[in-house]
């Protein structure tokens, strides 16, 4: 018996009955519902300053005459909202904060001022590294070595602020003793 090929097109066609598939639905929320964010904005640029210095203040001030009210609105938010948030201590935030920058990567600036803060609050260079070495077999290769080319050149910035300061030290120690020296009687120099 020869056998014959219908084409697709003269198939018949079952129609299957089309049921709206509705997720249920949530009752409806009003704000009075939710718990409020706190947010305290003395209290974020306080724990600003004393993570990231002096550095923040002209950062925050370049920024908003390019934006105004961003910087306050992103201090207010973050460090006066998030930051403040129970549950991490601030070394965690900042492990996370190393992770998530390294993770992202095109944020240098904002993963240099992370590794900064990070020691700041008396995190190790190498946790530091070890965070962002932790990070290869999840971000790969190419960010982990990013993110430690960013550190590596913080931990160097660091090493020159630290001899530039302790040489200005060093300089006024220096002045203090020539001057009591210049100061004492005659009979006292000899």
């Amino acid at each position: 018996m020869p056998t014959t090929t219908v084409p697709a097109t003269a198939m018949p066609t079952t129609a299957m009955p089309t049921t709206a598939m509705t997720a249920p639905q949530a009752p409806a929320m009003t704000p009075a519902d939710l718990t409020p964010a706190t947010l305290d904005r003395e209290a974020g640029y306080a724990l600003l300053a004393d993570l990231a210095g002096p550095v923040a203040a002209a950062t925050l001030g370049g920024l908003d005459g390019l934006a105004p009210g961003f910087p306050d609105w992103v201090v207010t938010s973050l460090f006066g909202g998030t930051y403040q948030r129970p549950g991490l201590a601030l070394r965690d935030r900042q492990i996370a904060n190393l992770a998530a920058l390294t993770a992202l990567g095109g944020v240098e600036p904002q993963l240099a001022d992370h590794v900064r803060n990070s020691l700041r609050i008396g995190m190790t260079r190498e946790e530091i590294t070890e965070v962002l070495v932790h990070l290869a077999p999840y971000v790969g290769v190419p960010k982990t070595l990013a993110g430690l080319r960013v550190a590596t050149a913080t931990f160097a910035a660091a090493d020159d602020q630290a001899e530039a300061q302790a040489a200005a030290e060093a300089q006024v120690q220096a002045e203090a003793r020539a001057e009591a020296r210049s100061d004492a009687p005659a009979e006292a120099r000899a």
